[in-house]
């Protein structure tokens, strides 16, 4: 295993999500969701999160991806041992889709680090027994 996957094994991503019926239009086929991250380093180094990757997939498997900088307009620097949080959102088709993706960082020593976020559910109430 190299010092990048090493580094990216250390950073952990925890997911929670909600339904935002307020926000939603389900007669018009648009049903959004917010998602809370936590990001905890849990390796020696720094790390700064440069940019995310996400593919988002609807109950139709209609594939989006979404590339860009940082995070809500951050590129955090995420110490060693520390978290971070942020919160945003996604608009499906479908009452059903999933998430998944990835964080480009870079640590302190200015490797690169790739760490993976795993598939994470987003469903309207009732929906997914």
């Amino acid at each position: 295993m190299n010092e990048e996957e090493d580094i990216g094994s250390l950073i952990d991503i925890q997911v929670t999500t909600e339904y935002l019926a307020n926000q939603s239009q389900p007669e018009q086929d648009q049903y959004a969701f917010a998602y809370h991250i936590t990001i905890a380093n849990r390796s020696q180094l720094d790390v700064v999160l440069l940019k995310r990757h996400w593919i988002i997939i609807d109950a139709n498997q209609q594939r989006q991806e979404v590339k860009g900088v940082g995070v809500v307009g951050e590129q955090p620097l995420i110490a060693c041992g520390t978290t971070y949080s942020y919160s945003s959102g996604a608009v499906l088709k479908t009452a059903v889709g999933t998430m998944q993706g990835y964080y480009h960082l870079i640590d302190e020593l200015g490797n690169p680090v790739e760490a993976p976020i795993k598939p994470f559910l987003l469903a309207t109430p009732n929906k997914v027994h």
